[in-house]
């Protein structure tokens, strides 16, 4: 990811450090913008006897996490930086696999979903512990969205969880194989 070399920053980062926080907040820009365009494709692309429910339960977090975005692209223009939302950018600068699901049952998105909050979730958490020797005010914001992140991944889990609180996911290491394993789940 490239950053231009800014000429100013908030007062009492260097410019140095302002420089990787930007960075670090342009992949979770990154992060933020597909995260979104997912869901809203899982909204459109969602059936099945729980399709009401998940239809639904997705479009306050398409919101949130739009919302999200915009934060992050905020504090990168606040530090100094120029951020880039341009689907071009993301293809180019991202470092997962496009979501592959397209018309599918609930459980099997819901699978998948899983998958992507788990990436999105462990990337924000290792942002945060980089972001604790260089901004906290950055860090704050990052740790309130992953929050909101893990509250709507638990969302997502609890349609594929038993009754013993086994996850139907737990052993998937990809999409696909999420996605069958939550097909999986009644």
């Amino acid at each position: 990811m490239a950053t231009r070399q800014i000429h100013y920053t908030t007062p009492g980062l260097s410019r140095e450090q302002a420089e990787r926080v930007i960075l670090l907040l342009q992949s979770r820009l990154h992060a933020m913008n597909d995260l979104h365009l997912t869901l809203k494709h899982v909204h459109w692309n969602v059936v099945g006897p729980h399709f009401i429910a998940v239809h639904e339960m997705i479009d306050p977090q398409v919101d949130a996490v739009r919302g999200f975005a915009d934060d992050l692209a905020e504090r990168i223009a606040t530090l100094g930086g120029s951020p880039n939302g341009t689907p071009g950018a993301i293809v180019k600068e991202r470092d997962w696999d496009d979501y592959s699901l397209g018309r599918a049952g609930t459980q099997a998105h819901l699978g998948a979903l899983d998958i992507v909050y788990r990436g999105v979730i462990e990337t924000n958490r290792e942002v945060i512990v980089e972001l604790d020797d260089i901004d906290l005010v950055t860090q704050d914001m990052v740790i309130g969205q992953t929050e909101q992140l893990e509250l709507f991944h638990w969302f997502v889990r609890a349609h594929l969880e038993d009754p013993d609180g086994h996850l139907a996911t737990e052993d998937a290491s990809d999409e696909r194989s999420a996605a069958s394993d939550g097909a999986r789940t009644p």
